[in-house]
């Protein structure tokens, strides 16, 4: 049998087709090699880098102080105005008007005088009648009531009504044009009542009753 030994000194002698891919396999690992550690050497040099700071945008400009007043104002149109409180109306209680109605049928029997069918008399027999009524119904409401006139100013003369006048004291009549102030003649002077002084009703007393009927016996 025999024995072969290989000695590792000697050099090889000829370049055959294997050795050319050998060595051209190690090229091409060491390049990719190479390439790899170019790559990382970049990343780690950009990582480094510090980020540029980017200009802070320029504030806005404030809004012209016209356009803010007409928001304000547009709010205030949305913001609906608060209802206006309902008119209380006040029941007038009839107990006061039958009272007077009463007093004027009392002192000049006014009831008996307007319900006369007065076809039949004169004027003569009219006229006495109506002086009697005068003089009863004048007294029923000077004792019950305190009368003053509204204007102060002669029947005929001329007046002007200023602006914002009371128009529930004065009534216009005529040819009405414009606004005040208004220029005119007086023709009533007018009534108002600054003072009431009716009796007293007692309990259960029966206002309606404006006269009772009559019985002699």
């Amino acid at each position: 049998m025999n024995n072969y030994v290989i000695d590792l000194t000697l050099k090889p002698t000829t370049f055959d087709l294997w050795h050319v891919c050998l060595a051209g396999t190690v090229a091409v690992l060491a390049l990719v090699l190479i390439v790899l550690l170019l790559s990382m050497v970049i990343g780690l040099a950009r990582s480094k880098k510090k980020p540029e700071i980017q200009p802070a945008a320029p504030a806005p400009a404030p809004e012209p102080i016209v356009k803010i007043v007409e928001k304000i104002v547009e709010v205030e149109k949305l913001v609906h105005a608060p209802a206006p409180e309902p008119v209380v109306l006040k029941e007038a209680t009839p107990d006061a008007a039958l009272q007077l109605l009463g007093l004027l049928q009392k002192e000049a029997r006014f009831i008996d005088f307007i319900k006369e069918d007065i076809a039949a008399y004169g004027d003569a027999d009219i006229g006495v009648a109506a002086r009697v009524v005068h003089e009863g119904c004048n007294k029923a409401i000077n004792e019950h009531f305190t009368l003053t006139t509204v204007r102060n100013e002669q029947e005929g003369s001329k007046i002007t009504l200023p602006q914002g006048f009371d128009a529930a004291a004065v009534r216009l009549t005529g040819n009405i044009v414009g606004t005040a102030p208004f220029t005119g003649t007086l023709v009533h002077k007018g009534w108002q009542v600054t003072g009431i002084s009716l009796p007293k009703l007692t309990a259960g007393h029966n206002a309606a009753i404006v006269a009772p009927a009559e019985v002699e016996l």
